[in-house]
């Protein structure tokens, strides 16, 4: 069994960028990954301005506090105000330019209004207070945003700052999903009560189609496989003619009855097959063409985590993001898990009321309520026991599920 760190580096060697980009609206592109560095054509701010509502001032005309000057202009946010008179000031508004020749701003908290168009200050400004600097935020010709970044709310406004209205991106990967296995059966087609003997519902297809299409894949669902060799040839050779990706669950172990790995080897090559991972460690990638393959377990945790930790990094690398490494902290166990185990396992937690984190009393790769449960993993090293109050690396599922 391969160890997990260089299964994935090997992974990831093979995840080439796809070829071809798009643009779209700068609307639309949340999730999306970005194909070129966005360069800005303008600084931002565009000029200096005020960061409070107030009165824009020079330093030198307010020797001491309790000044009176009169108030020689008002000045809007979006609209441009004359140079400022010595000895007055300027009525502006968050976001207003400032005036040529003031060089501070008092908040109007710190100033009363007098009749005749007055105002007293209560306050000794200093040089350069409450105004935000023309491009202090963004550098005209800096690069705002980087190829290779995948776009969040935060993103798409600091785009939308420096006046894009459209984004290239990365293709989305157009990835086959299907099943094998004659037992699965898929919900909505038979009553619980009706199930044969030996027959479970489908649960894997629906959160992989759901991670892959979170990751912006284009999913093609090839439904349910039964497991006969020629049935999961077929299925491998039509899945492969126009898609990145062929993902499937389910018969990539070493049983009579799991076709996968012969199927795959009659029509491509297997560069990977198990890793030393618990749950999941009947996992394999391969080629079929030009499309890549990757299989994973049966069981649905093990299926779940080997998604979050190798398919989603593969995923993304093909859309150009760079770092694909999942997060982690530091917390401490408030569980002792005394059994050292040869495979690096992924134990799911829930954090507690008091910052530490409690284990799941199930950590069977059949228990799929394991992860509705937790909030992440423990990634507990192969050949290591956990204390109670030992700390460990938690890996959170919402930092993975984003």
């Amino acid at each position: 069994m391969k160890p997990l760190d260089q299964a994935l580096a090997e992974l990831l060697a093979q995840a080439t960028l796809l070829p071809g980009t798009e643009r779209v609206a700068t609307f639309d592109a949340d999730g999306r990954v970005l194909a070129q560095d966005a360069v800005s054509p303008l600084q931002v701010p565009p000029q200096d301005n005020s960061a409070m509502d107030g009165y824009a001032l020079r330093c030198a005309d307010v020797a001491q506090a309790g000044a009176v000057l009169p108030v020689s202009q008002r000045i809007a946010a979006g609209s441009a105000g004359h140079p400022l008179q010595p000895g007055t000031a300027a009525r502006i508004f968050t976001g207003a330019p400032i005036p040529p020749g003031a060089d501070a701003v008092l908040m109007q908290e710190d100033c009363t209004a007098l009749d005749g168009g007055q105002v007293r200050v209560h306050a000794v400004p200093q040089p350069g207070q409450w105004i935000r600097r023309a491009g202090e935020d963004i550098a005209l010709g800096a690069v705002a945003l980087q190829a290779g970044t995948r776009l969040t709310p935060a993103e798409l406004g600091l785009a939308a700052s420096i006046g894009l209205a459209q984004l290239p991106v990365a293709r989305r990967p157009r990835v086959a999903l299907f099943s094998t296995g004659d037992e699965l059966v898929m919900p909505g087609e038979v009553a619980p009560q009706d199930l044969r003997p030996g027959a479970i519902y489908n649960s894997n297809r629906f959160f992989l189609r759901a991670l892959l299409r979170r990751l912006g894949c284009e999913v093609a669902d090839f439904g349910i496989v039964p497991d006969r060799r020629e049935a999961t040839i077929e299925a491998l050779r039509q899945a492969a003619a126009a898609h990145d990706l062929v993902l499937t669950s389910g018969g990539v172990s070493v049983g009579e009855e799991d076709h996968i790995k012969p199927a795959v080897e009659s029509l491509g090559h297997l560069d990977l097959w198990q890793i030393a991972m618990k749950p999941g460690k009947p996992f394999a990638y391969g080629r079929l063409g030009a499309a890549h393959f990757m299989g994973l377990p049966g069981n649905p945790v093990s299926s779940f985590v080997t998604f979050l930790l190798l398919v989603r990094p593969f995923v993304l690398r093909l859309q150009g993001v760079h770092d694909v490494a999942p997060p982690s902290t530091s917390l401490r166990a408030d569980f002792a898990c005394p059994k050292a185990d040869t495979r690096r396992e992924f134990l799911r937690v829930q954090r507690n009321a008091e910052g530490g984190l409690d284990l799941f009393a199930n950590q069977s790769s059949g228990v799929l309520t394991s992860t509705a449960w937790g909030d992440g993993v423990v990634d507990k090293p192969a050949g290591q026991t956990i204390a109670q109050g030992d700390t460990v690396r938690f890996i959170s599922f919402a930092e993975l599920l984003s």
